[in-house]
């Protein structure tokens, strides 16, 4: 039987790694591709994170401080 062609998916999503003041660090924090790219950049990046940690710290409890970097996965 012959093997399916596949076709090129172009991700909905960049994964990014972020670092926080306090040293900690997550990786793979998804962030939607339409927002990215432009004159800003990844800068929207930061906004959509922020958000994802309030969210975060909303359902836990746990609070995390601020971002000090944010990279995009595999760099």
């Amino acid at each position: 039987m012959a093997k399916k062609k596949q076709k090129a998916v172009e991700a909905d999503y960049v994964l990014f790694d972020v670092v926080y003041d306090d040293g900690f660090r997550t990786s793979n924090r998804r962030v939607p591709t339409e927002l990215l790219g432009g004159l800003d950049g990844d800068e929207p990046a930061r906004a959509v994170i922020e958000e994802q940690d309030r969210e975060i710290q909303r359902m836990s409890g746990k609070s995390r401080g601020a971002i000090k970097t944010i990279t995009r996965s595999g760099k």
